[in-house]
C-alpha cells in the first residue's frame, strides 16, 4: 500500500549521483568499415570525452585510455572531434584533443601506440582549434575547420579551412599548413566530391545565425588547391545545415527555402529539386558543427530524422517511410548523428524510459541492437514518469507544445486534496527544442513528487521556420508569455498547485528564466543555470565570438534598440524579483561568463531577497564534472523545499541569503 506523504517529501531511490553516472551520454557516431564509432562523456573522470568502437560480434571498448580527451573548442560548443580515414600509410584515428586544441593522429590497431600531433602548437593555449577532420583525395593531407583566436577579445576570432600534412610535418613547422579557403566568418568541413574533382562546404557570416541563412559553396579541386568557389544554394533566408556528395556531380543537401528544412538535391548544373517537399522538419539548428541528420543509403535512399523520428526517403518514389525503431513501446528518438553502416544505419536513441545508447537498427527488418550499455544506476522503470505530449493554447493564439512528466513513485500518494508543485523546464538556445524523453534529471524531481513540464515555446524548432521567427526580436517576451501559459494552464486545470510553481533552465533557458521572475506573477521562485541576464554586456564582448550578434535577431539591432537591451535585462529589474532565485555557474564559461550572474547577485545584495549562488571551478558551458551535477542538483531540490514549502529528503541544506 502506498504511504501518505507531501509532494516534495518522497523518498526515491534516484540519488543526484545516479544523474551524475547517467550523464555518461553517446555523441559523434561515425562508422569506418563494419565497426562502428563514438565519443562518450566521462563524469567521473573529470567530464573528460572517450573514444569507444564496436565490431561485430565484441563488446565495445575504449580506444585511447586518459589523459585523451576527444573535444575541441570550435564555436565553443565544439564540433566533430574525430574520425577514422584512409591515408596512404593506411587506416588511421585523427582526433582534438581538449587539452591543448592540437589535431593528432594514430594507428588504432596498433597496440601501444601513442597519437602524435599534426597541428603545430599555438602561440597560446587554445589559440588554434580543428573540427570536422576528413583527408584529402590523394590521403597526404587532413582537411578540416580552424579556429585562430587572433586577439585578447572573446570575439577576436577567423576561420579557415586548412589542410594538416599526415606525415606530421606542421607539428613543427606551423609554415606547412596550407588554407585552402575562407569563403565565411563561419564555416563548415570541407567535402571532396568521390571523384575528387570538386568540394563543397558552407559558411555563414555576422549578424546571421546558422539557422537564418547560410551558403553551399563548390569549388573545382585541382591539385588539392581549391579554385574559386561558386554558390549553388542557401542565402540570407534560407539554411543549409548539412551537405554531403551523391555522386561526382550531385549534392544533397538539407535546406529550407520553403520554410521547412527539406532533403534537396542539387546539381553540379545548377538543378535543384526537393526530394520529399513536406512541412516537417528533417534538419535542425547546428549548433555544433558536423551534426548529422541524414545519411546516404544508396540506391536513391536515405535515412532521414522527421523531428527525431528515424525514417527512409526514397527519392525515385517520393515516398517518406518511418522506420520501426521501437524503444519502450514508443517511437524511438534519434539524435543528429546518423551515420549509414552496412545494410543499417547507426546512431544515438533515447525513450521515454531508455537512456541516450548507440543502436543500429537494420532497415529490412527494423531489428534494433544496442551496441551500448544502460547506465548501470538506471532506476526501476516504476520510478520514472511517462512524459505525456500535449498542445497548449497560447496567448497569442499561438498553440504550444510541451511534454508534461508527472510526479512518478509507486511507494507514495500525496496527500487528499492536496495538489502537487511543479517545475517548468525551459530548454536552451532558444534556438533548441525537447522531445519527450528519459531526462533522469526530471526524473529526480518526479520520483519525489514534484511535477516537471518541459514547454517548446516560440523559438523552438521543429515546427518549421515561421515558429522558430515568433521570437525574433521577442525574446524575453514570447518565451516568457508562452511558459507562463502552459503553467496557468496546469494549474487551472487542476494538475498543478498555482501557489506552488517554480521555473528553471541553463543556458538561454536561463535567461527565461530570470526574464520570467522579473516580469510575470507565475512562478514562486526559479533555478537559472548559467544564464544571460544583461543583454548589453553580451552584446558588448562578454560572450563568444558565434553567438555575439545573435541578439540582433533575438532583440534587435544596435544602436536601435539599445533601450530594449537595457529594459528587459533581468539585471536591471531585481526590484521586480517575484520570488527567490538560484544561480548555478562554471567558473570557466566563455558563453555565458561569471560576470553575468555576479552582477545580478551584487544587484540583489541587500534587498531581503532570498538567493544563492553557487560556482563550480573547471565548469564550462553546462556542467560535465560528477561532482558539480550532484552538489547542483542536491542544492536545486533543497532550494525548492525551502520556498515551496516542502522537506526534500537526504540532501544537504543550502544556505539562502538576504
Amino acid at each position: 500500500m502506498a504511504l501518505i506523504a507531501p509532494f516534495g517529501a518522497w523518498q526515491s531511490p534516484i540519488t543526484a549521483e545516479d544523474v551524475a553516472a547517467s550523464s555518461r551520454t553517446p555523441q559523434w557516431v561515425g562508422a569506418h568499415g563494419d565497426r562502428i564509432w563514438w565519443a562518450e562523456g566521462r563524469p567521473a573522470e573529470g567530464g573528460r570525452v572517450a573514444l569507444v568502437r564496436a565490431a561485430p560480434g565484441e563488446p565495445p571498448r575504449e580506444v585511447l585510455a586518459a589523459p585523451w580527451n576527444v573535444r575541441n573548442r570550435v564555436h565553443e560548443y565544439g564540433g566533430r572531434p574525430w574520425a577514422v580515414v584512409t591515408t596512404a600509410e593506411g587506416d588511421r584515428l585523427v582526433f582534438t584533443h581538449w587539452d591543448d586544441q592540437r589535431v593528432y593522429l594514430v594507428d588504432p590497431d596498433a597496440a601501444g601506440a601513442t597519437p602524435r600531433p599534426i597541428s603545430p602548437a599555438p602561440e597560446r593555449p587554445h589559440g588554434h582549434r580543428y573540427a570536422e577532420p576528413t583527408v584529402s583525395p590523394d590521403g597526404s593531407e587532413i582537411w578540416c575547420v580552424r579556429e585562430s583566436v587572433t586577439g585578447d577579445l572573446r570575439t577576436d576570432v577567423r576561420r579557415d579551412l586548412v589542410a594538416l600534412p599526415v606525415d606530421g610535418a606542421a607539428a613543427e613547422d606551423a609554415s606547412a599548413v596550407r588554407v585552402l579557403a575562407a569563403s565565411h566568418h563561419f564555416l563548415s568541413g570541407p567535402k571532396p566530391s568521390p571523384d575528387g574533382r570538386h568540394v563543397a562546404w558552407f559558411g555563414w557570416n555576422h549578424p546571421a545565425m546558422p539557422w537564418d541563412g547560410t551558403e553551399l559553396c563548390v569549388a573545382e579541386l585541382t591539385g588539392g588547391v581549391f579554385g574559386p568557389h561558386r554558390v549553388v544554394a542557401g542565402g540570407p533566408s534560407e539554411a543549409v545545415c548539412q551537405v554531403e556528395w551523391d555522386g561526382p556531380d550531385a549534392l544533397c543537401a538539407l535546406t529550407d527555402p520553403d520554410g521547412w528544412w527539406n532533403l534537396h538535391r542539387i546539381g553540379l548544373d545548377g538543378t535543384v529539386r526537393n526530394l520529399h517537399p513536406c512541412e516537417e522538419e528533417l534538419g535542425g539548428p547546428l549548433w555544433q558543427t558536423g551534426a548529422r541528420w541524414f545519411a546516404r543509403l544508396g540506391e536513391d535512399r536515405y535515412a532521414v530524422l522527421r523531428a527525431g523520428r528515424l525514417a527512409v526517403l526514397d527519392a525515385a518514389s517520393g515516398r517518406l517511410t518511418d522506420v520501426d525503431s521501437d524503444v519502450d513501446g514508443a517511437g524511438g528518438v534519434w539524435g543528429a548523428t546518423l551515420t549509414a553502416v552496412g545494410d543499417g544505419v547507426a546512431g544515438v536513441v533515447s525513450g521515454p524510459r531508455r537512456h541516450p545508447t548507440v543502436a543500429r537498427v537494420d532497415l529490412a527488418t527494423g531489428e534494433l541492437v544496442a551496441l551500448g550499455e544502460q547506465p548501470s544506476a538506471l532506476p526501476d522503470p516504476r520510478y520514472l514518469p511517462e512524459p505525456v505530449q500535449r498542445v497548449f493554447p497560447g496567448p497569442d493564439g499561438q498553440e504550444i507544445p510541451a511534454y508534461v512528466y508527472p510526479p512518478a513513485n509507486p511507494d507514495y500518494e500525496g496527500p487528499g486534496g492536496e495538489r502537487p508543485p511543479y517545475l517548468v523546464h525551459v530548454h536552451g538556445g532558444p534556438t533548441g527544442r525537447v522531445f519527450g524523453v528519459l531526462q533522469l534529471d526530471i526524473a529526480y524531481f518526479t520520483s519525489r513528487g514534484v511535477g516537471v513540464v518541459a514547454v517548446n515555446y516560440g523559438g523552438s524548432t521543429g515546427y518549421g521556420r515561421a515558429f522558430r521567427e515568433r521570437l525574433r526580436e521577442n525574446w524575453g517576451v514570447v518565451d516568457v508569455a508562452d511558459c507562463a501559459a502552459v503553467a496557468e494552464a496546469l494549474a487551472a486545470e487542476g494538475t498543478a498547485d498555482p501557489e506552488r510553481l517554480a521555473i528553471r533552465g541553463g543556458s538561454a533557458g536561463g535567461w527565461t528564466t530570470a526574464a520570467s521572475l522579473t516580469s510575470v506573477g507565475t512562478y514562486r521562485c526559479g533555478t537559472a543555470m548559467f544564464p544571460i541576464l544583461d543583454l548589453t554586456g553580451w552584446s558588448e564582448g562578454e560572450t563568444h565570438d558565434f553567438e555575439s550578434r545573435y541578439l540582433d535577431s533575438l532583440i534587435g539591432p544596435l544602436p536601435e534598440t539599445a533601450d530594449r537591451y537595457r529594459d528587459r535585462s533581468p539585471v536591471n529589474r531585481v526590484d521586480r524579483l517575484a520570488g527567490p532565485i538560484l544561480l548555478l555557474q562554471g567558473l570557466e564559461d566563455e558563453i555565458c561568463p561569471p560576470e553575468q550572474s555576479l552582477r545580478l547577485v551584487t544587484a540583489l545584495e541587500g534587498r531581503g531577497i532570498p538567493h544563492a549562488y553557487l560556482a563550480f571551478p573547471g565548469e564550462q558551458h553546462g556542467f560535465r564534472r560528477a561532482e558539480t551535477i550532484v552538489t547542483a542538483l542536491q542544492a536545486e531540490l533543497s532550494f525548492y523545499g525551502q520556498v515551496l514549502g516542502f522537506e526534500p529528503l537526504d540532501v544537504p541544506r543550502l544556505e539562502l541569503r538576504r
